[in-house]
């Protein structure tokens, strides 16, 4: 089995195994969103459900969420934690998908290394 087809089976099998939103998730103030990150050529994939407002499983819920809240659930216009970061190129491709105020979000980018992941979204893709 190659490396992609393992990473779509395990991306799959995670998203069997998320809880169905409970009701009232869609209401407005409220967002439920699957994150990933994922290496080059999806060597690697981490992902979790941020559920906002709620607990969740993200280390950094709160402000993830507060970032999210400030940017109107869209993952592109985060303002992040600018700082420099190094030239090295290590792409990672971070992605949201969910909803927002019941407003469906589907967000893909890719970033030349971590650092930049980071820098652009601040803590939403820290996990």
């Amino acid at each position: 089995m190659s490396v992609r087809t393992t990473v779509v089976v395990a991306t799959a099998a995670a998203l069997t195994v998320l809880p169905m939103a409970p009701a009232g998730a869609d209401e407005p103030g409220q967002g439920r969103l699957f994150l990933t990150v994922s290496g080059v050529q999806d060597t690697w994939i981490r992902g979790l459900q941020l559920a906002c407002p709620g607990p969740g499983h993200h280390p950094h819920a709160g402000e993830a969420c507060a970032s999210l809240a400030r940017a109107h659930g869209d993952p592109g216009a985060l303002t992040g934690d600018r700082h420099l970061c190094t030239r090295e190129y290590d792409p990672v491709t971070a992605s949201a998908d969910g909803t927002w105020h019941g407003r469906v979000v589907n967000w893909r980018k890719t970033f030349p290394n971590a650092c930049a992941l980071e820098s652009a979204t601040g803590r939403v893709f820290q996990f």
